[in-house]
C-alpha cells in the first residue's frame, strides 16, 4: 500500500506539527506534500520526503507567505497525489483540499476549522492595522477563501477531529461528523519533582487569544512570582503591563520546560484552546493545572484531580481560583496517568489502527458512493445487452 503524508505548509514548529511528526514516524516511507518548508524556521527529520508546490520557487515565498495566500488553494490542488493508495492530510485550511484519485481514500486530520475565516473572523478583520480599501479587499479574499474551505470538506473521505470541541466546530461550519483523536503529547520527556518552587508557571506562544494578560493582572495583584515562557507579538505589550514579580523566560528548550514545570505549584492556562498540549504536558510533569473551563482544556484537566477549572474567562475569576489554590493536595499519580493517555505512543497506535481500518473498509467497498438504484439498473442492462 502506498501512502502520502499532507500538510498545509512548514513555517513554524507548533503543535500540527508534531502531529505531522507522529505521522511521519509511523508512516516513515510515505512523501510529505507541501505549499512550501521554511528550514531555517523549521527543522524536520532528514530521512523526510518533503515535495513542495510550485509556490516554493516564487520569491519571498518563505518570508512572506501570506502575500500568496489567494493561491494557495491552487498550489494545494495542484499536488499529485496518482498513485497512492491511502492519502492522510494534516490539516488547519488548505490540506483537506487536495484532490486524489477515485481509487484513494483520503483521510483528513482536523486540528480546527481555520480561526480567522470562522469562529474570530470579524476579530481578525477589525484588529488588522490596514485602511480601509485593504480591509475591503481582505474581507472580499476572506469570503471566497471561506467558500472553497467549506466546500473543501467534500473531497475527504473520513475526518478526524484533535478534540470533541473542534469536533463541534467541524459539525457547526462544515456540516460534517467526525471521529476524535487527540494530538500527540511528549509525555515522555517531563518527570515529577518532590520540591516545589515558589512561583506558578504560563506561557507558550504570545498571542493576544492566549489571555495572559488575565494572568498578570492576577499575579501583579497578588505580588507572588509568575514565570512566562515563550516569544510572540504580544510580548511588548504584557512586559509593558507586569511587575517585577512576573519573569518573562523566553524561548526555553524541551529540557528547560520540563524542569520548570515540574517544580512549579500549577501551570496557568487562561485560553480557550481547541485541545492545549501545554497543561498535558504540565500533568505529566506531576503539576496540576488551573485553566479556563471552556474548550480542551476540558478534555484533559480532571476538576480536583489534575486541576481547577475557572468559570469565566476575567481576571476575578482566575484570581479567585488561585487564592483557594493549594499546591500540595495533588496526586501525582493521578496526574502523570491522566497526561498518559494523550501520549505520543498512545496517538501513533490510534491514527494506525484507524487508518488501517478504515482502508480496510474502503477496499471492500463500504464509504463509497454507489449508483442510484435505476442507474444501477440501467447499467446492468446494457452490460447484458453487450
Amino acid at each position: 500500500m502506498k501512502i502520502a503524508l499532507v500538510h498545509d505548509y512548514l513555517s513554524q514548529d507548533g503543535g500540527a506539527e508534531r502531529v505531522l511528526r507522529a505521522l511521519h514516524e509511523v508512516w516513515p516511507e510515505a512523501p510529505i506534500f507541501v505549499l512550501f518548508h521554511n528550514r531555517e524556521k523549521i527543522d524536520f527529520p532528514a530521512d523526510a520526503q518533503t515535495r513542495e508546490s510550485f509556490l516554493a520557487r516564487l520569491p519571498f515565498c518563505r518570508s512572506a507567505f501570506q502575500w500568496y495566500l489567494p493561491w494557495m488553494p491552487v498550489a494545494t490542488e495542484r499536488h499529485d497525489l496518482s498513485g497512492f493508495d491511502l492519502v492522510i492530510s494534516s490539516s488547519s485550511i488548505f490540506a483537506k483540499g487536495i484532490i486524489t484519485p477515485p481509487t484513494s481514500l483520503h483521510i483528513s486530520y482536523c486540528h480546527t476549522p481555520a480561526r480567522f475565516l470562522w469562529a474570530d473572523g470579524h476579530e481578525y478583520l477589525s484588529d488588522l492595522k490596514h485602511s480601509l480599501p485593504i480591509k475591503i479587499i481582505l474581507s472580499s479574499l476572506i469570503h471566497r477563501l471561506r467558500l472553497w474551505d467549506q466546500m473543501s470538506t467534500a473531497r475527504v473521505d473520513k475526518l478526524i477531529a484533535n478534540s470533541e470541541t473542534v469536533r463541534q466546530r467541524i459539525l457547526k461550519y462544515y456540516r460534517r461528523d467526525s471521529d476524535v483523536i487527540n494530538p500527540p503529547v511528549d509525555t515522555h520527556l517531563f518527570t515529577p519533582k518532590n520540591d516545589l518552587g515558589d512561583y506558578f508557571v504560563a506561557g507558550g506562544r504570545l498571542v493576544p487569544y492566549k489571555r495572559l494578560d488575565l494572568a498578570i493582572k492576577v499575579f501583579n495583584r497578588l505580588q507572588i512570582p509568575l514565570k512566562i515562557f515563550g516569544t510572540g507579538p504580544e510580548l511588548p505589550y504584557l512586559q509593558k503591563i507586569a511587575k517585577p514579580n512576573i519573569e518573562f523566560l523566553g524561548r526555553i528548550s524541551d529540557s528547560e520546560k520540563a524542569k520548570l514545570l515540574a517544580r512549579a505549584r500549577a501551570f496557568i492556562h487562561p485560553q480557550y484552546e481547541d485541545f492545549g498540549i501545554t497543561p498535558v504536558e504540565a500533568m505529566a510533569a506531576g503539576r496540576p493545572v488551573i485553566a479556563y473551563g471552556k474548550g480542551g482544556a476540558t478534555e484533559t484537566v480532571v476538576p480536583g484531580e489534575t486541576g481547577v477549572l475557572f468559570p469565566a474567562q476575567t481576571w476575578e475569576s482566575l484570581l479567585d481560583a488561585v487564592l483557594n489554590f493549594h499546591a500540595d493536595d495533588w496526586d501525582k499519580q493521578k496526574l502523570t496517568e491522566q497526561a498518559e493517555k494523550f501520549s505520543a505512543k498512545n496517538f501513533k497506535k490510534q491514527i494506525e489502527h484507524y487508518a488501517l481500518d478504515a482502508y480496510e473498509e474502503f477496499e471492500r467497498g463500504m464509504n463509497q458512493c454507489r449508483l442510484p438504484v435505476r442507474f444501477a439498473w440501467q447499467v446492468e442492462t446494457k452490460n447484458q445487452n453487450n
